[in-house]
């Protein structure tokens, strides 16, 4: 190859680069061109599931491309999960990424992190409450607590699997008591239905699932939630104490969920969804959608959001170690 010929081909690399290089921000500007799929790693009917559906309808608005939402279970999470983060970065696939993000890997069920994902928005979180039964001896939260620490191992909880968020909930709030988490036993259970309903039957004594889960069976009568694990008191049920105002304790506790997309989103589609995700959430369909349900709205950008599932991966972390369940 001559000196003229390799000059000419690295000529003609170069400016196919910087060609693509051009094209870009021309894709990112003219982003969507086609339908978007919203993966959601649970089953339909789930809070998830509903979350995901009303963001997709009003997203469909916002971007002007059908939003289709799409169930990939299995895995407690993780083929949902795999299933965003493997997809191509193009704004094309993205996923409502649950707080199990941050739990899964510690299980050594996956080595997958939220760093795995961009971020574009929080959409929801539900934090969780302290339920009892309505004819319970404990009425503060407080009277709970001593309780455990007076007799361990004789008060039981339940409303998810071994390991699950509301199991971690309870835990570290025992664990920020300076109360071994072992000192009251978890009941696993296939969620907080049936946890709920062997609360009333009196199979267990406190369920620290969140407040809209706990809703029917709490203006049926038959459950008292007596502490809410959030910094301010529920738009659900205000009357319900924080666990600041109630012992003075800044644990706090939520399943979330939120938009992301696989890593690797160019920055301007990022932006643009990111726009158009913060227009949903302020807005009164999403807001009368979600209180309806009693799901908490929240929202928080990019960084914000990347900073939060930090957050969320070291306190789950922390909580998994003291229970035993990091592997």
């Amino acid at each position: 190859m001559t000196r003229f010929t390799r000059r000419t081909l690295v000529a003609s690399l170069l400016g196919a680069c910087l060609g693509l290089g051009a094209l870009a921000p021309a894709q990112a500007q003219n982003y969507p061109t086609r339908p978007i799929t919203i993966i959601v790693p649970w089953g339909a009917g789930g809070g998830t599931d509903a979350t995901a559906r009303i963001v997709g309808s009003l997203l469909e608005k916002e971007l002007g491309q059908p939003v289709n939402v799409v169930n990939r279970t299995g895995g407690n999470g993780v083929v949902g999960h795999s299933a965003i983060a493997s997809a191509a970065p193009d704004g094309y696939t993205l996923g409502l990424a649950t707080v199990e993000i941050g739990m899964m890997h510690w299980q050594g069920l996956t080595q997958l992190t939220h760093e795995a994902y961009t971020p574009i928005a929080l959409m929801n979180a539900d934090p969780a409450g302290v339920q009892v039964r309505a004819d319970s001896n404990y009425k503060t939260v407080k009277d709970l607590l001593d309780a455990i620490k007076a007799n361990p191992g004789k008060l039981k909880a339940s409303g998810t699997g071994q390991g699950g968020i509301w199991h971690l909930a309870i835990a570290g709030l025992l664990r920020d008591q300076k109360i071994d988490p072992t000192a009251l036993p978890w009941v696993p259970s296939n969620g907080a239905a049936p946890g709920l309903q062997d609360l009333v039957a009196g199979g267990v004594d406190v369920a620290p699932v969140s407040l809209p889960e706990a809703r029917s069976l709490i203006d049926a009568g038959k459950v008292r939630s007596i502490a809410i694990m959030n910094s301010k008191p529920s738009a659900l049920y205000p009357n319900v104490p924080t666990l600041k105002s109630a012992i003075g304790s800044d644990w706090t506790m939520a399943a979330w969920r939120g938009i992301v997309a696989p890593k690797g989103l160019p920055a301007p589609i990022q932006d643009k969804l990111a726009t158009a995700l913060k227009k949903i959430v302020e807005s009164k369909e999403y807001n009368e959608f979600m209180s309806s349900r009693g799901f908490g709205v929240i929202y928080a950008p990019p960084q914000e959001f990347a900073t939060f599932m930090a957050k969320s991966n070291a306190e789950l972390g922390a909580t998994m170690k003291a229970v035993g369940l990091v592997k």
